[in-house]
């Protein structure tokens, strides 16, 4: 397939898919629940941000699964995710949360976004190696595709006033790097995007380097058609 028919597919594809309409049941919709209080100062960003994080980490599987277990972490929270953080006493048991993510993992997560916020007013300040290892304490992996964080950075740094928050003012979209799931790396590799069987940051910056050209400034705009071109091959 030559570049200007993938291009063009692409480009209908993000106009199609980039619709609140199929982000419903979407772990986004537990960080945009508390993007909407938060335009009307009734949440801080911290709360977005908290909220994220949890919902980022919990994004594998089945979406209705994830947004379940979400809730299930929010109903913990009280839906006050700062305050929550903030207060320390967080639920620890060795069962599960969402598969094989337990309550005592959880906690931690919150040990150390209690940290950080003790001294630090937004994740915004953390490359993503950062957040990998300040916020999800796993060991800094130059190689690592990180695709629950670039997802989070996603979400929070896009800004079309569709689907994803546009809270982060300083990173610019053209700075993001696609979130390499599953569906995504099948898709590039299907219309010869990549050739790359690793899912790396090697494939991941690939990915998006050919996505900036299809959609400069805004390569992330590519993901909603990679996700499309994906469920569409499953019909």
């Amino acid at each position: 397939m030559d570049y200007n028919t993938v291009a063009e597919r692409l480009r209908l594809l993000a106009m199609e898919y980039n619709s609140p309409e199929y982000f419903i049941t979407d772990p986004i919709s537990i960080p945009k629940h508390f993007f909407l209080l938060y335009k009307n100062k009734e949440a801080t960003l911290q709360d977005i941000e908290i909220s994220a994080v949890i919902a980022a980490h919990l994004a594998w599987g089945r979406r209705e699964m994830i947004v379940r277990d979400c809730r299930r972490a929010m109903d913990e929270m009280q839906w006050n995710p700062y305050s929550y953080v903030m207060k320390g006493e967080y639920r620890r048991e060795d069962k599960s949360l969402h598969r094989t993510i337990k309550w005592s993992e959880f906690a931690l997560i919150c040990e150390r976004l209690k940290g950080f916020y003790s001294k630090e007013k937004s994740l915004e300040s953390l490359s993503p190696d950062e957040i990998r290892e300040r916020i999800y304490g796993k060991k800094s992996d130059k190689n690592a595709a990180n695709k629950k964080i670039h997802m989070l950075r996603r979400w929070l740094v896009r800004n079309d006033n569709k689907v994803d928050l546009g809270i982060w003012k300083n990173i610019p979209s053209s700075g993001l790097i696609i979130p390499l799931d599953v569906h995504v790396h099948r898709s590039a590799l299907e219309l010869e995007i990549t050739k790359r069987k690793s899912a790396d940051i090697r494939t991941a910056v690939e990915i998006t380097d050919f996505l900036t050209k299809v959609f400069p400034d805004d390569p992330c705009l590519g993901d909603f058609a990679l996700f499309a071109y994906a469920a569409s091959r499953k019909k």
